[in-house]
């Protein structure tokens, strides 16, 4: 299985910019601010520094043209560069860099399974979360604040910004909108379990849901919680330690008829002990 390069995705973009002065395509830009980033640079200035100094070949390969006899590739001035990315198309953006990482992702997993052909049916695994970004701020003073799909192994399949005005909830939807959920598993928090969003995981995009229960559910939360879990054997046991915290996870299933939530047949339990 073959899939187009990250370059040639970012060459369809539409640029923002008029034709008359453009001296750098769109697309290397992007790639030579990916690159920055990728190297570690934090601010637009040091993406502009880091590409000034990057040799030609990488130059190249990132998608320059020849202008210049004495030095035949140029990197975009720090101007450029911060006018490219505060006009650049941002959801069109990420609906680009997310295609490409699911496709590498898909063809890296198509050859895994002719390799090693599993033994039963393999579920995608994508989870929703939210989280605000450090050092990006609103001119109100805010925090920028997106919601995210990751798939296995932290690839982003996509990601939309929170609008000041709104919440997690109002962009649950469009986020996921977009992409094939077909047979996926989707886990998400407490914020999101809405009757709506299992509606339109399970109806609209033929994907199954994991959600996490807690009391904004008041009368759904304690019908799960007072099941008899002393009496569900133990499926799992994990232990891990990450942020400085010890946690223990005990997963246990139990299929429960009727639950009065959409699409809902079993109610797992995940205690946790830090």
């Amino acid at each position: 299985m073959t899939c187009p390069g990250l370059l040639d995705r970012l060459r369809r973009l539409p640029d923002p910019r008029r034709l008359r002065g453009r001296r750098h395509p769109l697309s290397y830009v992007l790639a030579l601010a990916a690159c920055a980033v990728l190297a570690g640079a934090k601010s637009l200035t040091a993406i502009a520094e880091w590409a000034a100094d990057a040799p030609d070949q990488l130059l190249l390969h990132c998608g320059a043209a020849l202008r210049d006899p004495d030095r035949p590739y140029r990197a975009p001035s720090e101007t450029t560069v911060r006018r490219v990315l505060q006009r650049v198309d941002g959801d069109a953006l990420d609906a680009t860099v997310g295609g490409w990482l699911t496709a590498r992702a898909d063809a890296s997993r198509a050859a895994d399974q002719d390799e090693y052909p599993p033994s039963g049916p393999v579920r995608a695994a994508v989870a929703v979360d939210g989280k605000s970004l450090r050092g990006a701020i609103r001119a109100d003073g805010r925090r920028v604040h997106l919601l995210s799909a990751l798939r296995d192994h932290g690839i982003v399949l996509a990601q939309r910004e929170v609008d000041a005005k709104s919440n997690e909830i109002t962009a649950f939807r469009p986020l996921l909108e977009p992409l094939d959920l077909t047979g996926a598993v989707v886990t998400f928090d407490a914020l999101l379990t809405q009757t709506d969003h299992a509606k339109f995981l399970v109806e609209d995009k033929s994907a199954h849901y994991i959600a996490v229960l807690k009391g904004n559910h008041p009368t759904l939360h304690p019908l799960v919680k007072d099941l008899p879990w002393q009496d569900v054997p133990l499926m799992d046991r994990t232990r891990a330690a990450a942020h400085g915290r010890d946690g223990i996870r005990r997963l246990k299933a139990v299929t429960v008829p009727h639950l009065p939530f959409p699409h809902a047949g079993q109610g797992p339990s995940l205690p946790t002990r830090r």
